[in-house]
């Protein structure tokens, strides 16, 4: 068997295993294809113990493409014959009929396994979801984090299973009909275990990110790290079956060269599913208001499916909490709510006060099966000190507004774990890194990054593991009020927009109204055959019904879904076009 490895300012390489040291061979003089890459031959009894390699004849450290790290990060890497692993055809269902469950395998059940998950996916049928949405699954240190920290892009986090068992996971999701998304990290590693730079330069002094060295991906010698990114996504898709990538915080992705490498990646997986005759998406997490990255290349753009748009979510949440903390203080209102229905974007270019500058561009172009929204995520749960839910901030009217105005978006409605309920348990960010400084350095830049915010408690520490246990969910409270309730709502909404079958790419036909009235605040929206109204008044208010028959097909308050002149107090109404037979 062949064996290389990259490492093109080596003078050295040396494959070693519990047993032998194997020096490799360099690239031959003049073989371009192989610039850097050094190579040796060892048979699968030599490397069936795990391996590393040692550079120059340094500290042996695991592969950079390692396919299984049963020991973590700093142990031996170990081969995977992907090629076995059965994955089946699966066509998912697009985007514009999608709604998106977002998990983190670690918190979802009490054993946080892949095993576990499959056991609930029946759960989760039932609910209505379309698409899960895997918190990153590669390697990261420790027993258990959120996974933005990975270091072997390659490897599943041995903690929720063995790779079969991820396998296993995506294809009872199929059998289901649900397709599975992995969230995937493109824009730096973690510093616990990252022994890339020992290999070559993957990274680069150039740019700066938040949580470390960026990704050289337009410097020297940077096509080949190019080709292990990409490497990796399609690794996801062809071989995990997975059926797209939620590629996070692209804006930290630094690419300044005539291809960006995001649409080299989106030139790649398209022609991977050419290929296997299967569609893939991607998905990019922005901040950036951007609609190139949804774009053709043949007009400037990236080339990708869909991006998240975080300003439904910021209208939404300084409305109903009345938080003007942070990026929260850009918002105004109910104003902003309906202007996030209406265009996906709320900042087109204005002048943001949160940045100090104008921010955004207008969503030219974008169907709102390109936009994903959320109420919740990991990022803005996990982000606040306490890690508080919506469901600890606000009452159940408001929850089930929330719920309406998310799932019956013309947009793609995310969840997050536990939010169909209203779960109780927090969300909070938890770490084991086995250095005691660099743990201690984590909690410290927490406590900085989210300075501007005033939420009242110290941040938990991260590194401790009564942090990671709160952070579970609590799967009993489903047979408790007002959670059965909370619950049932989310999954009739759910089947409301799956009934919807007018509903096609119609952004740039909803009719929102509003009344910001302090004593009569109310808000309309249509799109395609559903009709929502919400009363946020403390009185009751007549609904207004534009020109149609419209049948109730919904209400809040749990009444009958009968016909009212008047809609009650803080209520949710959910109408449906009658059709004519």
């Amino acid at each position: 068997m062949r064996i290389s490895v990259w490492a093109p300012s080596a003078k050295s390489v040396e494959l070693v295993t519990a047993e032998r040291r194997i020096p490799m061979h360099p690239p031959a003089a003049g073989d371009a294809d192989a610039l850097g890459t050094w190579r040796a031959e060892a048979d699968d009894a030599v490397l069936a113990g795990g391996y590393r390699y040692s550079i120059d004849g340094g500290e042996p450290v695991p592969d950079p493409r390692s396919m299984w790290q049963p020991d973590g990060v700093h142990g031996a890497s170990h081969r995977l014959d992907l090629a076995r692993l059965p994955v089946p055809s699966f066509a998912a269902k697009p985007l514009r009929d999608a709604v998106i469950y977002e998990m983190h395998l670690g918190t979802f059940t009490p054993e946080g396994t892949c095993a576990a998950a499959e056991a609930k996916l029946q759960y989760l049928s039932e609910l209505g979801v379309t698409h899960v949405e895997l918190m990153p699954v590669a390697t990261f240190p420790g027993r258990r984090g959120w996974g933005y920290d990975g270091v072997d892009l390659y490897a599943p986090f041995p903690a929720y299973g063995i790779p079969q068992q991820l396998v296993s996971f995506v294809q009872a999701c199929h059998a289901r009909d649900i397709g599975v998304l992995l969230d995937v990290v493109y824009n730096h590693l973690g510093p616990d275990g990252n022994y890339l730079g020992r290999y070559g330069p993957y990274f680069t002094d150039r740019y700066k990110t938040n949580w470390g060295a960026a990704i050289n991906y337009d410097g020297p010698n940077s096509d080949p790290v190019r080709s292990f990114v990409i490497d990796n996504a399609l690794m996801w898709l062809r071989d995990y079956g997975f059926d797209g990538l939620r590629l996070d915080a692209v804006h930290a992705i630094f690419s300044f060269d005539a291809v960006h490498v995001l649409e080299e990646l989106a030139a790649a997986v398209k022609e991977l599913g050419a290929k296997l005759g299967r569609s893939f998406v991607l998905i990019a997490e922005s901040d950036l208001n951007d609609p190139r990255l949804v774009h053709a290349p043949s007009r400037g753009g990236y080339g990708l499916d869909a991006h998240w748009a975080d300003d439904f979510h910021h209208a939404v949440h300084r409305f109903f909490t009345g938080e003007t903390d942070g990026y929260y203080a850009d918002f105004r209102g109910l104003e902003d709510v309906a202007t996030a229905l209406r265009q996906g974007y709320v900042y087109q270019g204005q002048y943001s006060s949160f940045r100090g500058r104008r921010h955004g561009r207008p969503p030219a172009g974008v169907g709102a099966h390109q936009i994903v929204v959320c109420a919740q995520n990991h990022d803005q749960i996990g982000n606040r000190a306490q890690g508080e839910r919506l469901s600890m901030l606000l009452g159940v009217p408001q929850l089930k507004a929330i719920a309406a105005l998310t799932v019956l978006s013309p947009f793609v409605p995310l969840l997050f774990q536990g939010e169909e309920w209203g779960a109780k348990t927090p969300f909070l960010y938890f770490t084991d890194h086995e250095n005691a400084e660099l743990g201690r350095l984590v909690a410290e830049g927490r406590a900085r990054e989210f300075s501007s915010f005033r939420w009242q408690g110290a941040v938990p520490n991260p590194q401790e593991l009564e942090t990671f246990a709160r952070s579970k969910l609590n799967w009993s409270e489903l047979e408790e009020p007002p959670h059965a309730e909370i619950f049932e709502w989310y999954r009739q909404l759910i089947h409301l927009r799956h009934a919807d079958r007018s509903r096609q790419d119609r952004r740039g036909r909803i009719k929102a109204a509003v009344n910001a009235d302090s004593k009569a605040r109310s808000l309309r929206f249509v799109h395609g055959d559903l009709l929502c109204a919400f009363n946020f008044a403390t009185t009751p208010q007549r609904v207004r019904m534009p020109t149609g028959e419209w049948d109730l097909a919904l209400r809040s308050d749990m009444k009958a879904a009968q016909l009212a002149d008047e809609m009650p107090a803080q209520t949710t109404f959910v109408y449906m076009r009658r059709r004519k037979p």
